[in-house]
């Protein structure tokens, strides 16, 4: 009987588990708010409301290949590219949607092209700490000196599904770890 009720929670835990990877109604609808090149709003820790949300842990983001967070990564990135918001990197719980899914300048690439990273984890950092004067989007008019490390090593999902790992360097590891750790 203790071997039964065991395998009903292991199978309740896993059903919970991919269902926290769904998005919710509310997100799909914040998502599809407006076409993919529209930008979305910026939260602000100047907003209480914001600032609470943007401080609450993100949910995995899911399979990127779902048309709802492919939209999402769209839209992230006309957000991040529009003049009154533009930056080198954005996280998903900055539009407003808590999920693990960074949109990052490459500067370590031809092109400086964006790049997003489903459910990232830095699995390394290197000891060497580079001091460099950052700004946040979602603290508009700020910025300042911050310490961070010059190398790190990374994995996540690119856009296609597949598992990334990596090492970045300089500016490029900076913007990756910043927004894994923000």
């Amino acid at each position: 009987m203790k071997s039964r009720a065991l395998i009903f929670l292991a199978i309740a835990l896993v059903l919970a588990s991919c269902e926290s990877n769904r998005l919710t109604s509310s997100e799909k609808k914040l998502i599809n708010a407006a076409p993919a090149d529209s930008a979305m709003r910026v939260l602000s820790v100047f907003n209480l409301e914001d600032s609470l949300f943007l401080r609450k842990i993100a949910s995995p983001a899911g399979n990127p290949a779902n048309k709802h967070l492919q939209l999402l990564s769209e839209r992230m990135l006309s957000t991040v590219l529009h003049p009154a918001s533009q930056g080198v990197g954005i996280a998903a719980p900055q539009v407003g949607i808590s999920r693990r899914l960074i949109l990052v300048q490459r500067f370590d690439k031809e092109g400086e092209p964006f790049e997003a990273y489903f459910n990232p984890v830095v699995l390394a950092a290197s000891k060497q700490l580079v001091t460099r004067d950052e700004g946040c989007l979602s603290i508009p008019g700020y910025r300042g000196p911050v310490e961070r490390p010059d190398v790190i090593e990374i994995e996540y999902l690119n856009n296609k599904g597949e598992k990334v790992a990596e090492t970045v360097e300089g500016f490029t590891a900076r913007i990756s770890y910043t927004k894994l750790t923000t």
